[in-house]
């Protein structure tokens, strides 16, 4: 259960609500979104992805995003953040926290090669890097900002990617003053020497970023990555309820397997069970692992949903 009077080990950012979407095909209605939202509140969750503030028509998705924040019920300790492409989406954000239901934070999307940044953000990394500087002008101490480098571990596109280069980027953030760094492994190809070496590549081109480790489980190797990131000091994981999401629906990215991010269930459920707290409530996050399920319609990727908490497995056992 949540320690309210200690901070986690490990805080890790609830991305279901945005990341998970996107991926979704039907659009997922508005108080949807705001119940599964208010329930990784109560879950104890102190970092949420919300939404985005992607172009309505490109990604209809959330064309909705000014109305979800408006309706969710806030806990004081709890940032809700949103995804910002582009200069017009800090102008929602600035309009949304004016009007008093604003996000938090603001991620701010880079990506570690020219080829997928063309495809996603559709401008060049030159280009995308003004855009970036633009926005973090325009945000003017509003937000905490949250910078983003997707391919951080391959590409795609283009294959491997240097460390060194990703180091680069995160650097880039840190001197325009933005001090969390979310690290994607957007197609899973990452392993845990592999996000060894970046880490520290990372700790030494910019020791005053924490950075977010973002993996994804298109080989089934999010859970080692996340322990290896731990290993080299990482405290912030982002992670997303049954697996999903990953990259837009419109998009394809590691081939014709699974792509989704790692399961909030299987993450949490791992790091409780060796001592490392996280701040949630394990029966809560449960509740809201199954109102994911049912908002979707289908049964998710989570082992432990279908399996249960190791925790209660070997409490069950030892009663015996």
């Amino acid at each position: 259960m949540e320690n309210e009077l200690s901070a986690p080990d490990v805080v890790i950012c609830e991305c279901f609500a945005r990341d998970g979407l996107q991926h979704e095909a039907q659009f997922v209605p508005t108080q949807a979104k705001v119940n599964v939202i208010d329930a990784f509140t109560a879950a104890g969750f102190r970092r949420i992805e919300a939404t985005s503030y992607s172009h309505p028509v490109r990604v209809p998705a959330f064309s909705d995003a000014s109305d979800v924040l408006a309706q969710i019920s806030r806990k004081q300790g709890v940032a809700y953040k949103a995804t910002c492409p582009n200069r017009r989406a800090v102008e929602r954000a600035i309009a949304d926290r004016q009007a008093g239901h604003g996000a938090e934070e603001l991620s701010l999307l880079a990506s570690a090669s020219e080829s997928h940044t063309q495809r996603n953000l559709r401008t060049s990394r030159a280009g995308q890097w003004t855009r970036i500087e633009e926005m973090v002008e325009l945000a003017a101490g509003r937000f905490t900002l949250v910078g983003v480098v997707s391919m951080a571990l391959g590409c795609a596109i283009e294959g491997s990617v240097d460390p060194v280069s990703v180091a680069a980027d995160v650097a880039k953030f840190a001197e325009l003053g933005v001090e969390l760094v979310t690290i994607g492994d957007t197609i899973g190809a990452g392993n845990p020497r592999s996000v060894r070496r970046l880490f520290r590549e990372i700790s030494s081109a910019a020791p005053g970023v924490k950075p977010i480790a973002h993996f994804h489980n298109t080989r089934g190797s999010a859970l080692a990555n996340c322990m290896a990131a731990l290993e080299e000091g990482c405290t912030m994981i982002d992670s997303a309820m049954g697996g999903v999401g990953g990259h837009p629906s419109q998009f394809s990215y590691g081939g014709e397997g699974f792509t989704g991010n790692l399961a909030t269930e299987d993450l949490v459920d791992l790091l409780e069970a060796q001592g490392i707290s996280t701040g949630i409530d394990l029966d809560a996050m449960m509740k809201a692992s199954h109102l994911c399920e049912e908002i979707l319609e289908r049964p998710l990727h989570s082992m432990v949903a279908r399996a249960g908490l190791a925790t209660q497995a070997l409490g069950a056992k030892l009663d015996v």
